[in-house]
């Protein structure tokens, strides 16, 4: 099995290194022809505006789309993340190009800029009955997004209390944002063949989450092998069947 990290710009090496580490090929993926030869993907941390031009500028957006419309394992985290919802606030003037399938409302650099960025101890009951260890997992948020709504096909994997202290805050400009700063944000889903952390496994020694993810590529390739079992290919079809238009 071949995972592929898209390769654009951000953290793309080091989730190859922890896909290494359990024992399974990482592809960097720059071209939309490359996305044919891998079960799954990961789009990675980085800087989510810059990544979304250079996929543009590579026509890599159709690709993308069609990827996960196809059901196809996705896995985005951080900026990565931010691809994947289906909406995002307090972005830059104009914008960037979402691929959506996340029915999530993602508020972008949410705890702020790079001076902000932080540690911590994230309860994860699901990753923990799934992969084992810990029923905690050390989360390295980056200039990270926070997931502010989630739809109700979306299943919650991890959520973390805001600090109060307004040096942790969201540092939008919009002073009626910073006043609507909720108490609690979450920060890791799962919906379908979707997965999103706002926080980076990758920069960890702990490869749970790698191993999460892999387990869906293997339930997705499960159920696409079991939907067309029992289905005959062209060469036992009957030469003299009739065709109905």
């Amino acid at each position: 099995m071949a995972v592929g990290v898209l390769a654009l710009q951000g953290s793309f090496n080091e989730h190859i290194a922890a896909l290494r580490r359990i024992g399974v090929k990482g592809v960097e993926i720059r071209k939309p022809e490359q996305l044919e030869a891998v079960s799954a993907l990961i789009i990675p941390g980085g800087e989510s505006t810059t990544m979304a031009k250079i996929a543009e500028y590579h026509n890599l957006f159709p690709a993308l789309r069609d990827f996960i419309k196809m059901g196809k394992p996705v896995w985005g985290t951080c900026a990565g993340l931010i691809f994947l919802a289906n909406k995002a606030v307090g972005q830059k003037s104009g914008g960037q190009e979402l691929l959506g399938g996340l029915d999530c409302t993602v508020h972008r650099n949410f705890f702020g800029g790079q001076l902000y960025s932080f540690e911590a101890e994230v309860l994860v009951p699901e990753l923990a009955a799934k992969e084992g260890g810990p029923e905690t997992f050390r989360g390295v948020f980056i200039r990270s997004p926070a997931i502010l709504e989630a739809g109700p096909d979306v299943e919650i994997l991890a959520a973390l209390s805001v600090p109060s202290d307004e040096s942790t805050k969201s540092i939008s400009e919009n002073p009626e944002e910073k006043s609507q700063t909720p108490e609690k944000v979450i920060i890791a889903v799962k919906q379908g063949n979707l997965l999103g952390t706002v926080f980076h496994p990758e920069l960890t020694a702990d490869t749970r989450w790698h191993s999460y993810f892999l387990k869906m590529v293997g339930d997705a390739n499960l159920q696409s092998s079991s939907s067309t079992e029992g289905v005959p290919d062209d060469s036992q079809l009957l030469p003299d069947l009739p065709i109905y238009q």
